[in-house]
């Protein structure tokens, strides 16, 4: 069904715009909130006479978008990720992400006006990005991802020790006993060294 823009809905469109929207999405969400009105003879007309009011706002809406495209592309993002050695990152560079460092700068963007190129910077490097500010008006801001070396645990010399313990044990085994382990025990036990020798007898007695 046709509707009447009453205020500004981005993606939808802007105040006094047209647009065709389902039924359910008109009545449910864009009436109750006063963001549309029903194309109808009554509401077209009470449009008209506000034409020239809606036009100013969108003149200063230009003006306004033409100077923060100027401030926009005088900038240079410096963002600093977690990367390997070979430059990759260990994530990537969201539109999100460059939405979080323009709030820094003082600038308010919802994350879908920022394109990127492939959706996410995944690689150190010089990028350009594409922000939507208004209409056909847009901006190209210059972002530069840098790496940061992701310190890890060295454990070195843990297999070092446990080399030792294993060349120390190998030794061990092989090495001849010394010490007391040179001392033979003797055949017999020592009941039998003790034991005196049987008496001898002599016939008659």
């Amino acid at each position: 069904m046709k509707v009447i823009l009453n205020k500004d809905l981005a993606p939808l469109g802007e105040e006094g715009d047209v647009k065709e929207v389902a039924k359910g999405y008109a009545r449910n969400y864009l009436f109750p909130r006063g963001i549309a009105h029903p194309y109808t003879d009554k509401y077209i007309k009470l449009f008209e006479s506000r034409r020239e009011e809606i036009e100013a706002r969108k003149a200063e809406k230009r003006k306004y978008a033409a100077g923060i495209q100027e401030r926009l592309e005088s900038l240079e993002l410096v963002i600093t990720m977690p990367a390997g050695a070979n430059g990759k990152l260990y994530g990537a560079v969201t539109s999100q992400t460059i939405a979080d460092e323009l709030v820094k700068q003082g600038f308010q963007f919802e994350r879908k006006r920022i394109e990127i190129q492939g959706n996410s910077l995944k690689s150190v490097g010089k990028y350009k990005v594409t922000v939507k500010l208004y209409e056909n008006t847009s901006a190209e801001i210059s972002i530069t991802v840098q790496g940061q070396a992701v310190k890890t645990e060295t454990r070195s010399s843990v297999p070092a020790r446990g080399a030792r313990r294993r060349r120390a044990a190998e030794h061990s085994a092989t090495a001849p006993a010394t010490g007391g382990a040179d001392v033979q025990a003797p055949e017999s036990g020592p009941s039998e060294a003790a034991a005196p020798a049987p008496a001898e007898t002599t016939a008659g007695e």
